[in-house]
């Protein structure tokens, strides 16, 4: 479940919502109307279904919590990292989730629910999504505090165990037919994958049912791209080219991996494939994956994005 999407029945969320601080002026999520309750979106994927269902796909919610008695260095990021998101994640989650039960019939959740490991974190975790949640795990899920953060499979081994324990669902590769999709959850956080996970990506599409594929990192196509580092480059400045930044990163990692480029040729080629779900960027944008799939990033919902995706 983890790290690229989560998908769980509104039927099942949990009946509480965080209380609002009516009396704070400052707070962003005072007084706000029935419609503009979530920062929302709308996607519509036509597949031919007899009935149509709608889900609300949600990503980076980055939850900053520790305890008390849990170690400095925890207390030291719950400081730092709940400043740079706001501290408004639980809420902004909370309400996301009322809205959801409403509106909506499942929610897909595409990874980084928490910021880093820690007992609080964990908690609050099966406190909203409970043991139902089938999620694909963001990079985030994987992050200590007591390590030098790196980008490979062995940096994720020491904790492969423990993660998996807070997660329902298997965090590598989880998938569920829903209404006769088959939305599948995989673990790309370094923008890779496995040779399992290929393999069992094949297994499922000789099902024949549509494909809904839920991932954390893009599969990035040059627009996608081209806007992540739009976002994340820290020059600032007038665009100057509409160009193809030089290609770093996840980016290049999926084209030069060889398991994952023979995965993403193999997507661009798979009819079944009809939509994918991502997160990570932080940004909401869209582009035309193959003939048959349209890639879907959404915001983050520590500031309440969302994408309301009706399947017809």
């Amino acid at each position: 479940m983890a790290g690229a999407g989560a998908l769980i029945a509104t039927a099942d969320l949990p009946l509480f919502a965080v209380p609002r601080d009516e009396t704070n002026e400052e707070d962003i999520f005072r007084k706000r109307g029935a419609r503009e309750r979530l920062s929302l979106s709308y996607a519509t994927v036509e597949i031919g279904l007899s009935e149509p269902f709608s889900v609300l796909h949600i990503s980076d919610t980055h939850l900053t919590a520790a305890y008390p008695d849990e170690e400095e260095t925890h207390q030291a990021w719950a400081v730092k990292r709940t400043k740079t998101f706001g501290g408004h994640q639980e809420e902004a989650l909370a309400d996301t989730l009322a809205w959801a039960r409403e509106h909506v019939e499942y929610i897909v959740h595409t990874g980084d629910i928490i910021d880093w490991q820690s007992r609080a974190n964990f908690d609050l975790l099966r406190k909203y999504f409970g043991t139902d949640l089938i999620a694909s795990v963001g990079n985030h899920e994987y992050k200590v505090t007591d390590r030098k953060y790196e980008k490979s499979e062995a940096y994720k081994d020491p904790t492969r165990k423990l993660l998996q324990k807070n997660f329902p669902v298997p965090i590598q590769f989880a998938s569920q037919i829903v209404h006769g999709v088959n939305f599948i959850t995989l673990d790309n956080v370094f923008g890779t994958i496995v040779p399992e996970q290929f393999k069992r990506f094949r297994k499922e599409a000789r099902k024949g049912y549509p494909i809904v594929l839920c991932t954390h990192v893009p599969i990035f196509t040059d627009k996608i791209y081209r806007e992540h580092c739009r976002f994340w480059d820290k020059k600032g400045g007038l665009l100057k080219s509409g160009s193809v930044p030089a290609i770093a990163g996840d980016y290049h990692a999926q084209k030069e991996d060889p398991v994952t480029a023979e995965f993403i040729a193999c997507l661009k080629e798979e009819p079944l494939l009809k939509c994918i779900l991502t997160g990570h960027m932080h940004i909401t944008t869209e582009d035309q994956f193959s003939p048959t799939c349209r890639e879907y990033a959404v915001g983050g919902n520590f500031l309440l994005a969302g994408r309301e995706v009706l399947f017809i």
